[in-house]
């Protein structure tokens, strides 16, 4: 049974955007303070409890799928931003705020859906780790080189949120994995549940909080992000497999790929384009679209697609 709840990811998502956008201020309170990072964090460790330290040798063992994610990552979705920008004729402040989210690294919510997918988890958190770090050098040149203005990026702050919410977790969960195995095994059952509706909260959050850009410009930014994510998902798992990936490790970075870190590219896009205040709210409807497509994508290949043994290549 909850299994299967949480599987209805995708409409859960649903029922929360249209919740964010009916009733705002229930959510926007919730925008204050700790809590999106506690909720993120717990998510990120509800998929440590998944892991094992095994999972991260056998990773170290096969440092060319990281490589292909990497490459796939911070060169597929930067120019898919700029591309769907310049065909679509998006203002400015539309334009700008895409290109960033396609400048950013993969996203936490990843490691969520790949787990859903029936993906490679372990393989999703590194490339996640190593995007997220790359990002501190790669996203205000690649930023500088698509919109012609440098943003800066606190290293920092993206250190130190990448240690709180995704190392920290994580590994706290491949301890407990460890260590009290029966406790973990009571709480199999319903962390995946509980992790989805950490996301569909975030993404409500978000949306509460953008509310009124959304509601005006919601066609224009809805159409931009969903060719944006599709779109990285799409040719992420088609550079995957002719580089001769398939199964899990082709999901892996299809969803790696597609699924950006759209809280930072709103943060990002607030501290460096001042006079560009819609700007943010691209990165706002991206988080909840690519969260949305890929939860669809990882319950059709949860539901339909055979389960195959990751294929090695080196």
């Amino acid at each position: 049974m909850l299994h299967r709840l949480a599987l209805l990811f995708p409409l859960w998502m649903i029922l929360s955007g249209a919740a964010a956008l009916y009733w705002p201020e229930g959510f926007v309170t919730m925008n204050q303070g700790p809590v999106v990072v506690l909720v993120l964090a717990f998510i990120m460790l509800c998929m440590g409890l998944t892991l094992t330290l095994g999972d991260f040798s056998r990773i170290a063992r096969m440092p060319r799928a990281v490589a292909v994610g990497f490459v796939a990552q911070y060169s597929i979705m930067p120019l898919l931003g700029w591309g769907v920008a310049q065909a679509l004729n998006l203002p400015p402040h539309f334009a700008v705020g895409l290109i960033l989210v396609g400048c950013c690294p993969g996203g936490t919510a990843s490691n969520l859906v790949t787990y859903i997918a029936g993906a490679d988890v372990a393989l999703s958190v590194v490339m996640t780790v190593c995007s997220t770090m790359a990002a501190i050098i790669l996203t205000p040149l690649l930023t500088q080189l698509l919109v012609g203005a440098m943003v800066p990026v606190d290293t920092w702050l993206l250190f130190k949120q990448t240690l709180q919410v995704v190392i920290i977790p994580i590994m706290l969960g491949v301890l407990l994995n460890r260590w009290a195995p029966n406790l973990v095994a009571r709480m199999i059952p319903v962390a995946p549940l509980l992790s989805v509706a950490g996301v569909c909260f975030i993404c409500a959050v978000v949306f509460a909080a953008n509310a009124e850009a959304i509601l005006i410009y919601g066609a224009e930014l809805i159409l931009a992000a969903a060719l944006l994510h599709g779109g990285g998902f799409l040719i992420g798992h088609y550079f995957a497999q002719m580089l001769g990936y398939e199964g899990q490790s082709a999901r892996t970075i299809s969803i790696e790929v597609g699924m950006q870190n759209s809280g930072l590219a709103i943060v990002l896009a607030k501290q460096a384009f001042p006079l560009l205040p819609l700007a943010p709210v691209v990165g706002a409807v991206s988080a909840v679209m690519h969260s949305l497509l890929g939860s669809l994508l990882a319950v059709l290949w949860r539901t339909r697609a055979p389960r195959l043994r990751q294929t090695k290549v080196r």
